[in-house]
């Protein structure tokens, strides 16, 4: 694996971590080393949508974590590296509180409940109402991935990719499940996700894992990826976004893998698959699979074949964030803070908007009309584009 590689993984905040003596072996490498690809100069604008902040506001740094923000309804919950939390609502903050403690994962939220989670591996829950502090939980380690909600309790994948069911009353412990992952894997921020009477979760080796809710049993699996090559470091293949899922489909897509979509009303069979390696994540509509690869190409494949319909590669290393889609356009913001609008039909630039300068890692979210998008400088802000 290249020292580009390497470099890639620190600017999407997924840094390589594994048993010691790899580890340790690393150590060499300096992965915030400059001498990664350039980035793409931003190609001519012609533009054809109109984009406009309908709110912004600040909150602290993300430090060398990736916040994601919770969205309920209308109501924003964010967090930030040095402990705060807040609740937004129209860009204006109803309340903040200090955790307490530094924090390396969130949000996960509901209407009842908002959770937070630790570099030691504490998971803390809060009210969603006014912040007052609930319950305390601890897991197996440092938690890098946002927590999720669901009716059956409180999903959380710790850093050493245990998965953890807790109660959503008290933090009480339900089941946790382990399985055998490779010696080097990527730090990864993909959370877990809920559907039907699953959770379902990417873990290192390319598996996509359905984990029955009642007791955390494994139902199924898919390989997103199948590792290969001479090396641990040519063989780190991992799922490290969530999947994405609508009606039956469930798709996935792995570093040094493929975008893969199954079938979870036959038990999980594959629906196709297509070679192409991604760090940020995919979306899905009714129509398309978006995805940006490690490269910083964004790719519209068909939901129902994989094939190909359009590619945009004018913002390579780039370091993209996972795309949205809203009102015919696909959204993708990059390691300058920038929004970049696709045309959803053939991919072509329709409108482009300037953050605080900082990287967005966080997966974009979708806020009613708008793009919501968090940087690792701390700017939160509602983006909406006609």
């Amino acid at each position: 694996m290249s020292r580009q590689l390497i470099a890639l993984f620190a600017a999407a905040g997924l840094l390589l971590s594994g048993c010691a003596t790899i580890s340790d072996g690393l150590d060499a490498i300096n992965p915030f080393a400059s001498s990664g690809p350039k980035m793409a100069p931003l190609p001519p604008l012609n533009t054809t949508a109109e984009v406009r902040t309908v709110w912004s506001t600040s909150v602290s740094k993300a430090g060398n974590y990736t916040f994601t923000p919770a969205v309920v309804g209308n109501v924003v919950y964010v967090a930030a590296a040095n402990g705060t939390v807040s609740r937004i609502e129209d860009g204006k903050a109803v309340w903040k509180i200090d955790a307490g403690q530094p924090l390396s994962a969130g949000v996960g939220a509901n209407g009842r409940l908002v959770v937070v989670a630790t570099p030691k591996g504490e998971v803390l829950a809060f009210s969603a109402e006014d912040g007052k502090a609930l319950w305390k939980a601890r897991v197996s380690s440092e938690v890098l991935a946002a927590p999720a909600i669901g009716d059956d309790g409180v999903a959380v994948k710790s850093g050493d990719n245990q998965v953890f069911l807790l109660d959503a009353g008290d933090g009480g412990r339900k089941w946790a499940y382990q399985r055998a992952t490779p010696p080097l894997s990527v730090r990864s921020a993909g959370s877990p996700v809920f559907a039907d009477r699953y959770l379902f979760v990417g873990y290192p080796g390319g598996k996509l894992v359905a984990l029955a809710l009642q007791n955390g049993a494994p139902v199924w699996e898919g390989a997103v990826a199948l590792p290969k090559g001479a090396t641990e470091l040519d063989r780190v293949a991992d799922i490290v976004a969530s999947p994405v899922i609508d009606g039956r489909q469930i798709c996935a897509v792995a570093f040094q893998g493929r975008v893969a979509c199954f079938d979870m009303g036959q038990g999980g069979a594959m629906v196709w698959s297509r070679d192409i390696s991604s760090v940020s994540g995919l979306a899905m509509d009714g129509r398309y699979v978006f995805v940006t690869d490690d490269k910083g190409v964004v790719y519209a494949l068909d939901r129902l074949s994989g094939s190909s319909l359009w590619k945009q590669d004018k913002l390579k290393n780039r370091r993209l964030s996972a795309p949205v889609v809203r009102r015919g356009l696909v959204v993708v913001a990059d390691a300058e803070g920038i929004l970049h609008f696709l045309s959803r039909e053939d991919g072509s630039f329709a409108a482009r908007l300037k953050t605080d300068g900082t990287p967005v890692r966080a997966p974009l979210q979708l806020l009613g009309s708008s793009v919501l998008v968090q940087t690792s400088g701390g700017s939160v802000s509602a983006i909406e584009a006609q």
